[in-house]
């Protein structure tokens, strides 16, 4: 199926994954996080995406946000099979998206900060270059985008130069993909000026739209006239306004995740509304109840 954001009707992404997975009781307390079940419960991987388009979600996002060769080495596990599990993310979404018949299919493209699984996808700045960066994510870009999705994902950016090599490797694999940060204020996590960061996709035909993820609700609309500057549809999917203590591996502060925001979203000029982290399917259903 090809991807494309339509300009007459809103369309609702997925919620957290990995907030859904735990809540079934699976363990995500390792350095993969959800891209273990790949190895350890895919069928558990499947009820999720199931759930979200049930209650309304049209695009599912897969579970290869932390699925590195890397980490996947880390556990003993070699490249051949480090492919076959960063193609299963595509399967067990797109085995979902049949079962009911309709949406789309997002191949989740984390930062190099997940892969560390230390939090820094919250800070940015790695110490790598625009050059090292793209060397170290095209060969997982490569593997998602043969296995099948409708759209690459590359979320929870916290840096420009990050972006930038993305960009760079979506041009020459001629796929599109979302750019999505996340961000503090009107700045990245990094500190860079947002309208700075969305103007790395403006004018690469291959960046189908822009936006935010992973930040607070708050920070929402502000970015929304940001990214519309670049002339690309908008998609907006904050967590639920808690924060990840990294330290004590754990969300803290109160909940803000409302679907009443939703259509001030969409008056604002996003195209595509979901979650990320805390934001479960009944949430998911409120949003797609909120713009029908």
């Amino acid at each position: 199926m090809g991807f494309a954001v339509p300009d007459d009707t809103a369309l609702i992404a997925d919620g957290g994954l990995a907030t859904e997975l735990e809540a079934r009781g699976n363990d995500l307390s390792d350095a993969l996080w959800s891209a273990r079940l790949l190895v350890d419960a895919p069928q558990e991987i499947t009820a999720v995406h199931s759930a979200f388009f049930r209650a309304g979600a049209m695009i599912a996002t897969t579970a290869s946000y932390q699925a590195s060769f890397e980490g996947f080495a880390a556990r003993g596990i070699d490249r051949d099979d480090t492919v076959r599990l960063l193609r299963r993310s595509v399967e067990l979404a797109n085995a979902a998206r049949d079962e009911v018949g309709m949406g789309w299919v997002a191949a989740s493209i984390g930062p190099y900060g997940a892969a560390l699984a230390d939090g820094s996808e919250y800070r940015g700045r790695y110490g790598l270059s625009v050059a090292q960066l793209q060397a170290w994510h095209r060969p997982r870009l490569d593997v998602l985008a043969d296995a099948g999705a409708d759209v690459l994902a590359l979320e929870t950016i916290p840096d420009v130069d990050e972006a930038e090599a993305l960009v760079n490797v979506v041009r020459r694999i001629d796929m599109p993909a979302w750019l999505s940060y996340t961000v503090d204020g009107t700045s990245t996590r990094a500190g860079q000026p947002l309208a700075d960061a969305f103007a790395v996709a403006a004018g690469v035909p291959e960046i189908v739209a822009v936006g935010v993820n992973c930040c607070s609700p708050d920070d929402v609309l502000p970015a929304i006239g940001l990214a519309r500057q670049t002339g690309k549809p908008v998609i907006v999917y904050p967590n639920s306004g808690e924060r990840w203590d990294s330290g004590r591996r754990g969300w803290v502060g109160p909940p803000r995740f409302s679907a009443r925001l939703a259509p001030q979203w969409l008056a604002a000029g996003a195209r595509v509304v979901g979650g990320c982290c805390r934001v479960r399917p009944d949430d998911i259903a409120e949003v797609a109840a909120a713009v029908a």
